[in-house]
This record gives C-alpha cells, structure tokens and sequence, in this order.
C-alpha cells in the first residue's frame, strides 16, 4: 500500500513540474506574438497614413485637373458659341414738318377765341380784325355802297368791302338769304338790313354764314362775329385777344359749306 501511494505521489509531483513549465512556455510564446503583432499593426498604420497622404494628393492634382478642364471647356464654348446680337437702337423718328393749318385751341371740339380774332373773307381773301360780341345775334360786315338787283330771277345785292390798311374796296356780288329788321340801342328807329352768307376762316376753322351788310366805318372792327356763329361752334376766353392764327397759306373760297 505505502508503495502504491509512493508511486502515486511521485507521478503527482512529476505531472505538476510538467504542467508547470508547460504553462510557462505557453505565456512566453504570447508575449512574443503580441510584440510581432504591435509591430505588424504600426507598419500599417504607417502604411495607411502614406496611402492617405498619397489619396489626398492625387484627390487634389484630380480637382486641379477637373477645374482647369472645366475652364477650358467653358472658355472654348463661349469662343464657339456667337453671341446674341443686341437689337438695333430704334431711330429717331424723323418729325416732318406739317403744313401750316392755322392754329385754333379747341374744347370739346369748340373753338377757343378771345375778344378779338384775325378774320380771312374768302372770295377776295380779305383778313380783317374781327371783334367777337355774344351779344349780337347776327354776324354784320362792313359794306359800302350797297345795290340790290335781280339775277335769274333771284334777288342779289352788290356791295363794297374795305381793304385793310386801305382806302380801296373790293367788289362782292351775293344772293340775298334775307333780310332783317335791326333796331339799335341808341335810337328808336329800325333799320332793314340786307342778309348774305359768306364764306371765313377763324384760325384753322372754316364755315360760311351769314352776316348782315352795314356801314361801319364809325365803328373800330370791320366785321363783328355774333352768335350765329358762336353757337355750338366757338367759346370766347374775354381775357385774350387773338387765341387763334391762320394757316399761312389759306384755301380759296368753295361752294359748300365746311365747318
């Protein structure tokens, strides 16, 4: 028995020594492949930050190289592609000069006179001063000379109109439209007047009415515009004196009547 347990003991003792260096040997070969495996780690490190570096480098020489292109392309487009014309500058319109019409300022279509206008006769083509006055009903002219007598079977007047800054008068034969009884302010006897229709012009305005034939010598204006006229065709501005100008060159005298 003691010889069996000796034996024992001393296979104990023996595996014990055994497992002892076992283990020791064991520890010192993972010690080693820590320090290689430290190593091997920092070579790559080292490898990756150089593999980095050289990325960075290439990623940078590539956007240089993209940039550059991008501008070559852009610039040879720009020197390929025509550019867009501007559209001429409009010309100035070239103004031509209208003829000469008169001038008549106009207010709802009405002609704007003042107290005294240029008044053209035509037939004779006569101008004259002519004062405008609301207050007469019938336009007069100033006559001289007056003689009625008959033509075809119809009543015509002939009489004498003053030429202006003369002592000379020009001849006019009319029929007669009418005749009219005037009674003046002062005094209490009438008067026949004879009534033709005559063709004028105030500024660029032409028409034909009629106007009673009277001497007026006595009077400032050789011809007095009245309502006959005014009405529905003129206003009159009291503050102003010729408003209106006639046309430098004035038409001749028609057979209808323009307005």
């Amino acid at each position: 028995m003691r010889s069996d347990f000796g034996k024992l003991a001393a296979t104990a003792v023996f595996l014990f020594f055994v497992s002892g260096c076992t283990a020791d040997r064991y520890l010192m070969v993972e010690k080693e492949d820590l320090g290689a495996l430290n190593s091997s780690i920092v070579n790559q490190s080292e490898h990756i930050i150089s593999l980095e570096d050289r990325t960075s480098d290439r990623f940078q020489a590539l956007t240089r190289l993209n940039e550059e292109s991008t501008q070559t392309i852009l610039k040879t487009i720009a020197e390929q592609v025509e550019k867009p014309a501007c559209p001429p500058e409009p010309k100035a319109p070239v103004c031509k000069t209208p003829a000469d019409d008169g001038r008549a300022d106009r207010l709802k279509g009405k002609v704007i006179v003042g107290e005294v206008e240029k008044f053209y006769l035509a037939g004779p083509g006569l101008i004259y001063d002519a004062r405008i006055d609301s207050g007469a009903e019938t336009s007069s002219m100033d006559a001289r000379n007056i003689t009625r007598f008959e033509r075809d079977g119809n009543s015509w007047v002939r009489f004498d109109v003053p030429m202006p800054d003369t002592d000379e008068f020009v001849t006019i034969e009319r029929e007669i439209s009418r005749r009219v009884k005037i009674i003046q302010s002062s005094t209490e006897e009438s008067e026949r007047r004879v009534v033709v229709e005559l063709q004028f012009m105030i500024g660029n305005h032409r028409q034909q009415a009629e106007f009673t034939l009277t001497n007026r010598e006595h009077l400032t204006h050789s011809v007095l515009v009245g309502r006959n006229i005014l009405r529905d065709v003129m206003l009159i501005d009291v503050g102003k004196e010729f408003a209106t100008e006639l046309p430098e060159s004035v038409p001749a005298e028609d057979n209808g009547d323009e307005s």
